[in-house]
């Protein structure tokens, strides 16, 4: 099976078999596990797709600004890059939880747990110009579903005034990067991993990156410390003797 399947398809295979063997054996069809000796392939873990800055900037300003959902694409790719979510957490986001004043937003993220995230003020700008076409967006026929308070609708809608769904977002970012010519496959979860890889070569503390990603352990962030192999050549070059 290593000539034809990844490891992570090879080790759920496994599972399978040893959940079934196991099985097997609690009722007594066989005597023993052959499985019990066998170990499970170590999983590969590939580095994250990331955008340089110059192509991030590049998908931002491809979705026009005269249509509303111009406007409403706009917002979404700012803040996806302002605020590292992941794509399910900006679906989920409801007006009521974007605090302007303060420039952050409450996020739900795994296992339901809230935590606060900054959003930058081009973020919010895009957010501001986006709320004021949002009846514009949504079709006459569907304009009822805007009769509740701004604040309890959620932030990303569609034409028929509903939340918009992960599958459409993420064929919206496919479709933008394909448009302005980036040859990286793009989704909205690259953008995730673009936001952590900036802040990094920035100099931001791989801690402060934990805590706005919302990741449970820090070994998940800490793959980000592998990404940029330039920036590990300067350090390189400038650091050691030999180099």
């Amino acid at each position: 099976m290593y000539r034809h399947h990844k490891k992570s398809s090879i080790g759920r295979k496994l599972s399978a078999i040893k959940s079934f063997l196991r099985f097997l054996l609690r009722e007594g069809v066989i005597e023993r596990d052959p499985t019990l000796q066998i170990g499970s392939p170590k999983k590969d873990q590939p580095l994250p797709t990331y955008l340089p800055i110059d192509d991030m900037f590049r998908l931002l300003d491809a979705p026009p600004l005269d249509t509303p959902p111009g406007l409403r694409d706009r917002a979404i790719l700012e803040v996806l890059y302002s605020c590292g979510l992941r794509v399910s957490e900006l679906v989920g986001l409801n007006w009521s939880e974007v605090e302007t004043n303060l420039e952050v937003v409450r996020v739900k993220g795994k296992g339901n747990k809230e935590r606060i995230v900054p959003i930058g003020r081009k973020a919010l700008a895009a957010l501001d110009h986006y709320r004021v076409q949002i009846p514009a967006l949504v079709v006459p026929k569907r304009q009822h579903t805007l009769s509740s308070p701004l604040t309890s609708l959620p932030v990303f809608l569609n034409t028929r005034g509903e939340r918009l769904t992960t599958r459409s977002v993420a064929r919206l970012v496919a479709g933008y990067a394909r448009d302005c010519g980036i040859a990286l496959k793009t989704s909205p979860h690259a953008l995730r991993h673009t936001f952590a890889t900036h802040l990094l070569d920035a100099g931001a503390d791989l801690r402060a990156i934990h805590e706005l990603l919302g990741h449970s352990s820090l070994s998940t962030t800490q793959k980000y410390t592998h990404v940029n192999l330039d920036r590990l050549m300067q350090v390189y070059d400038k650091a050691h003797p030999r180099a």
